[in-house]
């Protein structure tokens, strides 16, 4: 039997469906199994025991004094398992957590390409956007499994080493244990929105080169001289339009009553550049002449 025909003339099989296309489960397994994720799990597991080490040889942070009265998140790290978490995620944020989100989002298309078998899969047939959609709704799957994982690891590894007490509170006062977890989870969800803006820009690296390691080193690069530039004074108010302006304004749910203000900016400010940069990796694949 011939196989069906639209009114366009255009043969298609009995039965395709675009939408059934490369999977999100047949696309995270292929993922899952890659080196590069397990070993970044295995960096991301291993950093809480790194930390209790070196507060066990070094002492905790707080007796060690820094003649300043100001008391910091790292000085009560060691208080309970919440203080020993939140402080994991303020020494990865700036730049550990940003490792995984560009590796998972500038490696996905870019391998393909550099194994010579993204032609196939557009043959199979997939069609391009339903591509990059499984590829990237997959990516930013595991970028917060990553973000996720660091926390979970802490909180554990923590409670066993310092107990499961109350989040004492930089500013002063404590959050019970019971209200800390959540105020955990808002962080987490800040930092992954933060980090929205490397994903794309990792994700649309990916789509214009074959070299997965210039996608990846790319976003980190650029996500860097955003820091440098963020730590211009001369730049002023210019300075609020940058991403990285607000990467630590989770800082802010650390606090009695949580301040919003600066979380909603910077979030906004994340997920607006994000998007310009998802649109130009879908506009740009689009109309990509794919050789390999």
């Amino acid at each position: 039997m011939s196989a069906a025909v639209d009114l366009t003339g255009s043969a298609e099989a009995p039965g395709y469906r675009a939408r059934r296309t490369l999977p999100l489960r047949v696309e995270a397994v292929r993922q899952l199994r890659r080196r590069r994720t397990l070993l970044m799990g295995g960096v991301l597991g291993v950093l809480p025991f790194v930390l209790i080490i070196a507060f066990a040889i070094g002492g905790t942070p707080g007796s060690r004094g820094g003649g300043s009265d100001r008391i910091t998140l790292m000085d009560t790290a060691t208080a309970s398992a919440a203080n020993f978490a939140a402080t994991c995620l303020f020494v990865s944020a700036g730049f550990l957590l940003v490792v995984p989100v560009a590796l998972f989002c500038g490696d996905t298309v870019a391998s393909e390409a550099s194994w010579s078998s993204l032609r196939y899969l557009l043959a199979a047939p997939v069609p391009r956007a339903r591509l990059l959609w499984s590829k990237l709704v997959v990516a930013l799957g595991f970028s917060l499994a990553a973000m996720v994982l660091l926390p979970l690891v802490a909180l554990g590894a923590g409670a066993v080493a310092y107990g499961w007490g109350p989040l004492e509170l930089p500013t002063g006062g404590a959050l019970a244990a019971s209200a800390a977890v959540p105020r955990l989870v808002l962080v987490v969800a800040f930092v992954f929105v933060s980090q929205l803006v490397t994903a794309g820009l990792a994700f649309w690296l990916s789509t214009k080169t074959d070299a997965p390691l210039g996608a990846v080193g790319g976003a980190v690069g650029l996500t860097i001289v955003g820091n440098v530039l963020d730590a211009v004074t001369a730049l002023g108010s210019w300075r609020e339009f940058l991403p990285a302006h607000w990467q630590f304004a989770w800082a802010d749910a650390l606090q009695p009553g949580i301040e919003w203000g600066g979380m909603a900016k910077g979030a906004a400010i994340s997920v607006s550049y994000a998007l310009i940069l998802f649109a130009f990796a879908f506009r740009g694949f689009s109309r990509k002449d794919i050789v390999s």
